[in-house]
């Protein structure tokens, strides 16, 4: 998605934040819930959903990476300090989450989509301050998955964003390219979140791209940094060899999902199931046999993975929502008031 692509830090360190994030979020998953409904805006400023995906529409139109850099950012910014837009927040100095670890390479067209439609927002009659940055983000997620081919779905709203960020501990919150499932399940248990929900926003690598130093050394080496390298079909790996020579350019790419991938559908499991993985904590999930089976669901009902990528979405969403003088609603995405 979803998933960040950098090589983890250390696992003490690692094991350190997905502690401190798993007790914060028992403090505020209650409140969450309570503070968080569909409909939020319905009287206070009613065209603000239907705004959002207008705008996010049509800077999809104009970049397609607008759709998984969206999701990315979403992602990104829960699991950092909870769904409170600080992924957003840019300081003068670069000293902040958009320059640190994985974050650096967040998508700036999708950035700049989410900065877009907060000023179509707050440029509605009697909407400025009403809606936070937060629940933009989140209603753009929502909005990039079904304008690609994915579910349609009601999003939970009420976010407040943040006041601050959180540089230093961006790079050990994330999963990293090489993760195995025990690394993957641990962090995603630390944010509430269970393996089917994991699988589930793996899914979300049925579109976007990642860059060839997150797979470099899986396609040269039959060893990770990190645990056990997966099987990669040899076609394909001739292939992504082809994509990411030895000397490859920094700006090299590939496709995380070599059949559709322009299309939010299941086609990235069904990948799987063929050893076309690209990143090794993809292909860990039909190699491992304890999530085998999640990935062959997904692969042969696509109704199934989507009624669980919509059910992950809502749990993702409502991790470290900040309530009361914890938060406020920017005028702007970038900074604080």
């Amino acid at each position: 998605m979803a998933r960040a692509a950098h090589g983890g830090g250390g696992m003490g360190l690692l094991a350190r934040a997905a502690l401190v994030a798993f007790v914060a979020l028992v403090g505020v998953v209650g409140g969450a819930r309570a503070q968080l409904r569909q409909n939020y805006y319905g009287s206070t400023c009613p065209n603000a959903e239907s705004t959002v995906r207008s705008v996010i529409s049509q800077h999809l139109q104009q970049s397609f990476a607008v759709g998984p850099g969206t999701l990315r950012l979403f992602f990104h910014d829960c699991f950092v300090r909870g769904c409170d837009a600080s992924v957003m927040l840019m300081a003068p100095n670069g000293d902040d989450e958009s320059h640190s670890g994985a974050d650096a390479t967040l998508s700036p067209d999708a950035v700049e989509a989410i900065n877009k439609a907060k000023a179509a927002v707050e440029a509605l009659p009697g909407c400025a301050g009403k809606v936070s940055c937060a629940d933009i983000l989140a209603m753009a997620a929502r909005d990039v998955v079904s304008l690609t081919g994915g579910p349609s779905y009601s999003v939970e709203l009420g976010r407040l964003d943040g006041k601050t960020f959180n540089r230093a501990i961006v790079k050990h919150v994330l999963p990293g390219p090489g993760f195995n499932l025990d690394q993957l399940n641990s962090l995603f248990a630390s944010n509430g979140l269970t393996q089917t929900d994991m699988i589930a926003l793996s899914g979300a690598h049925t579109i976007g791209v990642t860059h060839c130093d997150k797979f470099v050394r899986r396609i040269y080496t039959f060893k990770q940094r990190l645990g056990y390298n997966p099987p990669m079909n040899l076609d394909f790996l001739r292939s992504m060899r082809r994509v990411c020579p030895i000397n490859y350019s920094p700006t090299a790419f590939a496709m995380l999902d070599v059949s559709t991938p322009r299309a939010f559908d299941n086609a990235y499991f069904n990948n799987l199931r063929y050893n076309k993985g690209l990143l090794a904590s993809d292909q860990i999930l039909f190699t491992d046999r304890r999530s085998r089976p999640t990935v062959n669901l997904f692969a042969a009902n696509s109704t199934a993975f989507f009624d669980a990528f919509v059910a992950a979405m809502a749990k993702l969403g409502r991790i470290g929502v900040k309530t009361g003088s914890d938060g406020e609603i920017r005028r702007v995405c970038t900074a604080v008031n």
